[in-house]
C-alpha cells in the first residue's frame, strides 16, 4: 500500500486530538498532556497540531491554574472536513482538481471530471460527520438488523449511499441452494 492515497499522520492525529477534546466538551480544559497520553501521541507533536487547530477557530487554549485546550465550538458543529482543511489543506486528491493552474493539460484531461466527482464524494462524506458523531456511542454502535454496523452516511433502512460512479453489488445466485 505504499501508494495507497491517504489522510496523513496530521490529520489522523489531529482528528484523535479533536475527539479527546471533544469527550471533555463543557468540562474542564484538557491538558495537552492529557490528550498526548491518553492518545499516545508525542507532546511536540501535538503541540504542533494543536497550533494549527487554534489558528483555524477549531480550539481555544485556556491560560492559568486549571488551563488546557477546548474545543471553540460544540463537537457536533465541527465536521471532520474542517478538521482535516486546517491540518492538511484542500481535500482534493490530486493538485489539478484545487488548481486548474497546477497542470497544464486540466483543460483537456479525460480524467480530471473523475477526480472532481472523486473529490466531491469524499467532501460529502467528511461535510456530514461531525466530531460528536465520533464521540457518541450511537455512532460506534449503530447497527441494524442482522448486527451490521452503518455510518452517518446510510440511510435509516440500512441501505448505504451510492458514491458517484459505484457501481451496485448484486448477489449472486449459489448453486445447490434454493
Amino acid at each position: 500500500m505504499d501508494n495507497a492515497m491517504q489522510v496523513s499522520t496530521r490529520g489522523r492525529y489531529g482528528l484523535r486530538a479533536m475527539f479527546e477534546l471533544a469527550r471533555g466538551f463543557g468540562q474542564a480544559p484538557v491538558l495537552m498532556s492529557t490528550v498526548a497520553e491518553r492518545q499516545g501521541l508525542s507532546r511536540k507533536y501535538l503541540h504542533t497540531l494543536l497550533t494549527a487547530l487554534k489558528s483555524a477557530g477549531l480550539v481555544r487554549s485556556v491560560r492559568g491554574a486549571g488551563g488546557g485546550f477546548v474545543l471553540a465550538r460544540p463537537p457536533a458543529e465541527i465536521k471532520l472536513s474542517e478538521v482535516l482543511r486546517a491540518l492538511e489543506g484542500p481535500l482534493s486528491l490530486v493538485d489539478c482538481v484545487a488548481d486548474k493552474r497546477a497542470c497544464d493539460r486540466s483543460n483537456h484531461c479525460p480524467a480530471r471530471r473523475v477526480w472532481q466527482e472523486l473529490a466531491g464524494a469524499v467532501e460529502n462524506v467528511l461535510d456530514n460527520v461531525t466530531i460528536a458523531d465520533l464521540v457518541s456511542p450511537q455512532h460506534r454502535k449503530r447497527s441494524r438488523p442482522g448486527g451490521k454496523q452503518r455510518g452517518p452516511w446510510s440511510h435509516t433502512d440500512g441501505r448505504r449511499s451510492k458514491l458517484p460512479g459505484t457501481p451496485r453489488r448484486t448477489r449472486r445466485p449459489t448453486a445447490g441452494k434454493t
